[in-house]
């Protein structure tokens, strides 16, 4: 599915404009990078590509470019873009990552929409870089650095920096009692409603080879251990990789507060949507996601994932999902699942289980 992304367009706008000029040598970081009209535009020398998200890495490539989740060494460059992330203390921490990235001279690039908090995002940046210059357009606001030498309030930087940083909250509802979150991953600071309820109404008899499509930090995951004795292996499936870094540790925290640690467990950065490859379960269970980069709503995600889950489950194989109770996922269970039934429903959500076909 093809969808516009304006911010991406204008993030390029100062360059279209000959307000900016690329750099002739030392190539420049795209923070937080997306595929789209404008990296087609012109030629970008030395342009590199980082992204955390599968799905967008996976575009990337697609489009030519190479893209990945971690940064090459500790490279400097006089240009760096960035598309800063919605929540505010992880675009606070990527602010100041983005000048940390910078060459002495360099310019940061950075563009949001009006909608996500641009006035306020370039508002936190001219306190890290000092006075700003900006651009409006299509309901977005690109905004840039003067050449710098270094940011114009280290010790900000340093301090939002540090936002990122993985942090501990209570009230896991798991064994281990606690888990391991940072700004900007789903439900960072809480556990999801809908995923509790799911939790709450997982049965004990799921068994053999499981997997949890969009585990984000590993909250089902630590549900399943704690509840589903005869359970063989544990796949989890993510596509942010800063979700799947936490959920790796906050599962061997459950797996050891359940005496579980026999289950062999694997961590999949994934595009969950785009399916498992060959791999076959006994049962998956599933909280899919609804929204996407640059559109609203998107059924169509959840579908996917309802597809992905059916290709993956042996005959027989249990699917337990949960979702806001308005999203007609109901045809598509039934297209592609035997019986499926709604389970509970609470606080605006559904829990369905439904059984792959022979």
């Amino acid at each position: 599915m093809s969808v516009s992304d304006p911010a991406l367009e204008s993030l390029f706008l100062p360059f279209s404009e000959g307000a900016i000029a690329w750099p002739r040598a030392g190539g420049a970081l795209f923070m937080g990078a997306r595929a789209g009209r404008a990296l087609h535009a012109r030629p970008w020398p030395g342009l590199v590509c980082e992204q955390a998200r599968k799905p967008e890495v996976d575009a990337l490539h697609r489009a030519g470019f190479d893209a990945g989740p971690s940064l090459p060494g500790e490279s400097r460059y006089p240009l760096v873009l960035l598309l800063p992330p919605r929540q505010r203390e992880h675009a606070r921490a990527r602010f100041a990552q983005a000048l940390a990235r910078l060459a002495p001279g360099g310019t940061l690039v950075a563009c949001m929409p009006n909608k996500e908090g641009a006035r306020t995002g370039e508002g936190d940046l001219a306190r890290l870089a000092g006075a700003l210059h900006s651009r409006s357009k299509h309901h977005c606001r690109v905004f840039w650095t003067a050449p710098l030498q270094a940011p114009a309030d280290p010790a900000l930087a340093a301090q939002w920096d540090a936002l990122d940083a993985p942090r501990r909250l209570p009230d896991a509802g798991v064994p281990g009692g606690t888990f391991l979150t940072r700004p900007g991953v789903f439900a960072w600071d809480r556990v999801d409603a809908a995923s509790r309820l799911l939790a709450a109404h997982l049965p004990a008899d799921l068994q053999g080879d499981i997997a949890d499509l969009g585990a984000g930090w590993g909250y089902l995951a630590m549900a399943l251990l704690a509840r589903c004795p005869r359970m063989a292996s544990l796949d989890l499936h993510e596509a942010d990789a800063r979700a799947l870094e936490l959920a790796r540790a906050n599962v061997a925290a459950a797996a050891t507060a359940s005496n579980r640690t026999a289950v062999a467990t694997r961590f999949h950065w994934s595009d969950a949507a785009a399916g498992v490859g060959q791999r076959r379960y006994d049962a998956i269970v599933c909280n899919p996601p609804f929204h996407a980069q640059g559109a609203g709503e998107r059924v169509d995600l959840g579908r996917a994932f309802i597809s992905a889950a059916a290709d993956a489950l042996r005959p027989g194989g249990r699917l337990w999902l949960v979702a806001n109770r308005h999203l007609p996922y109901e045809a598509a269970l039934a297209g592609r699942f035997d019986a499926p039934r709604e389970i509970a429903s609470r606080d605006g959500f559904k829990v369905i289980e439904a059984r792959a076909r022979p």
